[in-house]
Order: C-alpha cells, then structure tokens, then sequence
C-alpha cells in the first residue's frame, strides 16, 4: 500500500517520515523526489509516477505540490494519501519563513538575490519552486497573501478531491493529542510510538 503525504512542508512531515519508517514504510528519498520539480512545474508526472513504484511512502516535494495527488491516485487506486495541516494558515506561514530565514537568509528573512544563489538542489532551485509555486514577484518573494493563498487553496482541494471517500484521505494535525492514533487506526497499525515525534522545528 503506498501512503502519500500531501502536506505542505512545515506541516510536520519530517515527524511524519520518521513514523512511517517506524511502521517499516520504505521511505522514497526527499532529495530524490525534489529533484523531480522541473518535471511538476512542467505538468509531466511520467517520472514522479515511475519514483512512486519503487518506494512505499512518500513526502514532501513533488508529492505535497498542488494537482500531484490527483494523477497519484489515479495511477495507484489503493493509495492511501495523508493531508498535514497547522493550526492555521498564520503559523503555517510564519514557521515557512523561519525555516527559510535559518536554510537561505542567514537567520532573517532571505532576499531574492540569496535564495537565487542557493545551492540546494541546483543554483537557485528554491527561487524557481518558490516563483512558480506561489507566483510572487522578485521584489516581494515572500508575500504573505500569496503564499497563504496558495496553501488554503491547496488545502481545501485535497479535501473536496476527497470528500466521498473518507477512507482514502486522513486530515492530520500533528499538534493534537490524539494524532498518532488517527494515523494508525488509518494505516490499519498498532502503535509503535507514544506520539508523533517532534523534529525538524525551527526556533
């Protein structure tokens, strides 16, 4: 059974990863989906299929990108697909810029010119996700409306996709108590952790 986790990143995927492997999931490696973004932004999802059939579960980028999940589930009608969400779209946003502050702008806010000089996947890579993800302007990379659009949007989609098969999509927010056993009564385990583990925050 695959398991896709569709949420953005800073919805606390990485703790997600962590638990999937602890349910023995094979994990597809994050790099190696990312590199895969040319190919969503190119609206062909040929390779983002073939990665798909060699790992178990899957997060982040390509898989969390908008209209991915429609063409995942269409190619893997067992799928089981799992929506992370934060307590709303401000924390959302304000963790992203954290994240981003600590990753591309050297504790602040990154300009256009560093996230353009980023090395990540290849020179620039994350201005070219962050433009054609959220379609800001270089002389405001990060604004709030568009990027807060972006994520409801992508949000309530995943759910009206989802709406007459509740067996198929879980909604999930990490911080809520009873989490990790929605996630487990969802992928038919039992439990092998107290919670969902805590990583990748940013400070």
């Amino acid at each position: 059974m695959k398991v896709f986790c569709i949420g953005f990143n800073k919805t606390g995927t990485t703790s997600l990863t962590k638990a999937l492997k602890k349910h023995r999931y094979k994990v597809a490696p994050q790099r190696e989906g990312e590199k895969l973004y040319k190919d969503w932004a190119n609206n062909d999802f040929t390779n983002i299929i073939k990665l798909s059939e060699k790992y178990e579960a899957f997060q982040d980028r390509p898989f969390s990108m908008p209209d991915t999940y429609k063409h995942l589930d269409k190619h893997f009608p067992n799928a089981k697909f799992i929506l992370s969400v934060r307590d709303n779209a401000d924390d959302w946003y304000n963790s992203f810029i954290r994240f981003h502050s600590k990753m591309f702008g050297k504790g602040i806010k990154p300009t256009t010119h560093q996230l353009k000089q980023s090395g990540y996947q290849y020179k620039g890579w994350i201005y070219d996700v962050i433009k054609k993800l959220y379609g800001t302007s270089d002389d405001d990379i990060y604004n709030k409306d568009k990027l807060l659009y972006v994520y409801l949007k992508h949000n309530k989609e995943v759910i009206e996709y989802f709406k007459d098969r509740p067996d198929d999509l879980l909604v999930i927010n990490l911080k809520d108590k009873s989490s990790y056993k929605k996630f487990c009564k969802f992928l038919g385990h039992k439990k092998r952790l107290i919670s969902f583990p805590h990583l990748n925050k940013t400070n």
